[in-house]
């Protein structure tokens, strides 16, 4: 009868001690679901702000970061509620900071206390690895120190005949294309429809629409992989080569929205292992490409270092990868990075190098589409230094460094290029959590509340630039308000796109002179056309299941 009854006895305790492990979690949930959504809200200091008010579990995410709405949203918000306002996160008891105010955001950026909060950080470091740009504090501030250097003035001059390169390769691709009249230059997709009956052209061109977002992509894609890390990708002649096809399918990924299992996933990583889905799977085939080709790239270039050089301090080389490999050699083990660290920096740059030079190319091109005036007196600027230059290229005093430095400083197309970046920032905005409170700060928050940085707003502040801020007008860059000038505005270049402070883009002049040299290079011999409306980033209107796309028509440029 004992032996008999023990199983029993076993079984009832293990199911009480389970029960109660239940009913510990689930009163341990309840307590933080009725301290997060009632309690803390009480003493929260941002209850005390103007903002937009909302139903118990609404959210103005939309609002905020809908580009097709947020625009809108922040010019009204700003004029009811002031500069600095809150708002609703996910439900009333959420409240986060929104600021346009200069004094408020250069405090944000340049303090410790706020960072980027832990959930940024987890999606990019599940994308691309601990880069630099999912680091903070002293590893963040290590890093970028040792990668500056790579992205010098001097550094970048130096990468001037790759852009080149580059530049002429598009240009050849798209003469090529355009030769040949034809609906889109991708197959698969659908068709587009017709233009705007509003919309007419004063010149004839050839019917040939491209996907110029794609071939600029391709192209940047090049350039990042020889600028940086002397890899061929040769994406421009055909996209078969292995690792640019995991970076595409990784980029995809990153592209869509991580839903509500993304979020999930966030606070309970075990569930894509145990379950994952086809985002998991994707990203998980691609890194391991991405992961042996990278070891093997930093081998034979370590391995090519070393056969010429006696020591890591012998090192001359300023492209990203040999920077990086001189840390890794590092006898300093202070200064030393590991392979793994190695790697994930590539990835790191490899998206923010090619991606965001990318789409301000794109946009800036669709632009251009929409203004066949600036069109044609940038394209006289630039043929105008093409013919004063001409003496030149039989010269022994020519080069690619002389040649864009000329570029750079043809005023039209520096306009042209920061108005694009101010009305199409490939960073819509940023976000800060507060870390912690310290006696003395500008104004209070708990721990854990949440910064939004709306650089969109900024850019688009008529406070700031005046009444015609939505407006394409590269000519405001010839006479500047005092509002758009240091010290009133703290951006690079007076602009918020690249941000300031520690965590500013590092590589906000690669941007620029590999930009200017396409837009002069690749663009102005074509005559650039809008055949349909489209988005932000950019999606055909209607057809965002096919992904970024952004056609216009091109042709040869004939002069009159």
């Amino acid at each position: 009868m004992l032996n008999k009854s023990i199983p029993v006895w076993v079984l009832c305790s293990a199911l009480k001690a389970c029960g109660v492990v239940v009913l510990l979690a689930f009163a341990r949930g309840a307590a933080w679901l009725i301290n997060m959504m009632i309690v803390a809200p009480i003493s929260d200091p941002l209850r005390n702000m103007q903002g937009p008010e909302g139903s118990f579990l609404q959210n103005h995410f939309r609002e905020v970061m809908d580009p097709a709405h947020s625009a809108d949203t922040h010019e009204n918000w700003v004029k009811t509620y002031g500069k600095t306002f809150r708002f609703h996160g996910f439900g009333r008891h959420d409240y986060r900071l929104l600021s346009v105010d200069f004094r408020v955001i250069s405090h944000i950026l340049t303090s410790p206390t706020y960072e980027k909060p832990w959930q940024t950080r987890t999606l990019l470091s599940k994308l691309f690895g601990r880069g630099v740009f999912a680091m903070e504090g002293e590893e963040h501030k290590t890093l970028r120190k040792l990668i500056s250097p790579a992205f010098s003035t001097q550094s970048i001059k130096a990468m001037t005949p790759i852009f080149f390169q580059k530049a002429e390769e598009l240009r050849d691709r798209w003469e090529y294309l355009s030769a040949t009249p034809t609906s889109i230059d991708r197959e698969g997709l659908p068709p587009l429809p017709p233009p705007p009956s509003s919309y007419s052209t004063t010149r004839s061109v050839a019917d040939t629409v491209l996907d110029v977002s794609h071939w600029f992509s391709r192209a940047a894609f090049d350039v990042i992989g020889l600028a940086g890390f002397d890899y061929h990708f040769r994406s421009l002649q055909q996209e078969s080569e292995d690792v640019y096809l995991a970076y595409r399918n990784m980029f995809k990924v990153a592209d869509g929205s991580p839903g509500v299992r993304g979020l999930i996933q966030l606070y309970f990583p075990i569930l894509e292992k145990i379950w994952p889905n086809e985002g998991s799977r994707v990203l998980k085939e691609s890194q391991a490409v991405i992961h042996h080709a990278g070891q093997e790239l930093i081998q034979s270039k370590k391995t090519a270092i070393l056969a010429e050089k006696t020591s890591p301090n012998d090192i001359r080389e300023k492209d990203i990868l040999s920077l990086l490999i001189k840390s890794n050699l590092s006898t300093d083990a202070s200064k030393r990075i590991s392979d793994a660290d190695l790697l994930d920096q590539l990835s790191t740059f490899l998206f923010a190098g090619s991606d965001t030079t990318a789409l301000t190319m794109a946009w800036c091109a669709h632009l251009l589409s929409l203004n066949p005036d600036i069109q044609t007196r940038l394209r006289d600027e630039v043929l105008s230094l093409s013919a004063c230059s001409s003496k030149a290229f039989t010269s022994s005093e020519y080069s690619p460094q002389s040649h864009a430095e000329a570029i750079d400083a043809l005023p039209y197309l520096d306009a042209i290029v920061r108005e694009t970046l101010r009305l199409c920032p490939p960073v819509h905005g940023t976000m800060r959590v507060a870390t912690f409170i310290r006696e003395g700060e500008t104004f209070q928050m708990r721990k854990g509340s949440y910064v939004h940085i709306p650089i969109e707003a900024l850019n688009f502040s008529e406070d700031i630039w005046g009444p015609d801020a939505r407006s394409f007008n590269p000519d405001r860059w010839f006479s500047l308000p005092h509002t758009a000038r240091v010290p009133a505005h703290p951006g690079i270049l007076n602009l918020m796109t690249f941000s300031f402070g520690p965590h500013a883009c590092p590589g906000w002049k690669f941007t620029m002179l590999q930009t200017k040299i396409f837009m002069a290079d690749a663009s102005s011999p074509l005559h650039i056309q809008k055949f349909n409306a489209v988005l932000t980033r950019p999606y055909v209107y209607d057809q965002f299941e096919h992904g970024v796309r952004l056609p216009l028509k091109v042709g040869k440029y004939c002069p009159p």
